[in-house]
């Protein structure tokens, strides 16, 4: 019983074998793959997937690196996209400092608009966070009142995540929970609220032991949800299961 809450099947780098990906990811007893759209290309071929596979769902959204193409008439399409049935989050959304392909001004406003469409719609957000902690905690504060989502492949601190999850956000890991030298981040899943935990792959990227190296994808999130149970010394099949009743209870499915 596993859910991958954070995956991007529409890319480009699974054209030659997507349906052979998603067979992978059934006969790995996945029962739920959340697709997150990145651009408004990406978020309509993210639609387009949930409506072909009924254990696919959407979220819709800008990520920060394409904050800088983003026009007005797209929230307004973002907003309407939450109507359909199989779409349950804004996101990704939020800021990303590493590779900074978008002016941080403007990642920033364009994270706070589409905070707001999610809020007039509803829905949970997917907050992308890239060596941002301080801003995108203080946009957090200040423009999320009210709203409840999750910081996917967290990457922060477990004073960071404590005050996260006091805001009423839940906190996702994905394949570099896996990487030996990652003490903190292991650190981070043996200590959050079970509760607040969800397991993903972020596919095609942040490959797990022991695929690092390879393309990603949904039926390599056990090796992220296996090694989240070994820190927190728990059966898999139990954090597994947590994890996936998580993720459901947050986007609101089945």
């Amino acid at each position: 019983m596993l859910f991958d809450s954070h995956a991007h099947i529409d890319d480009n780098r699974f054209d030659e074998d997507r349906a052979a990906v998603i067979a992978r990811a059934q006969e790995a007893g996945l029962v739920g793959i959340l697709n997150a759209g990145a651009c408004m290309e990406s978020s309509a071929r993210s639609i387009a997937l949930s409506e072909e596979h009924a254990f696919i769902y959407a979220a819709v959204g800008i990520h920060p690196h394409d904050a800088k193409e983003a026009r007005d008439s797209d929230y307004e399409q973002l907003a309407d996209w939450t109507r359909k049935p199989k779409v349950v989050s804004i996101g990704e959304i939020g800021l990303d400092y590493y590779y900074d392909l978008s002016p941080r001004e403007l990642q920033q406003q364009v994270f706070i608009r589409q905070l707001d469409v999610a809020r007039q719609c509803n829905k949970p957000v997917i907050i992308h966070d890239r060596d941002a902690h301080g801003d995108l905690m203080a946009i957090i504060k200040k423009e999320a009142k009210g709203l409840t989502g999750v910081l996917h492949c967290y990457s922060g601190s477990l004073e960071m995540a404590r005050e996260v999850i006091k805001l009423g956000f839940y906190i996702s890991f994905a394949g570099p929970v896996t990487f030996a030298k990652d003490g903190k981040l292991k650190e981070v899943a043996a200590n959050v609220p079970l509760e607040r935990l969800l397991v993903e792959t972020d596919c095609p990227y942040l490959t797990p032991k022991p695929f690092r190296g390879r393309r990603n994808e949904p039926a390599y999130v056990k090796f992220t949800a296996e090694e989240v149970a070994c820190v927190r010394n728990m059966e898999f099949a139990a954090l597994a299961e947590a994890a996936t009743i998580n993720t459901k209870r947050l986007f609101d499915i089945g």
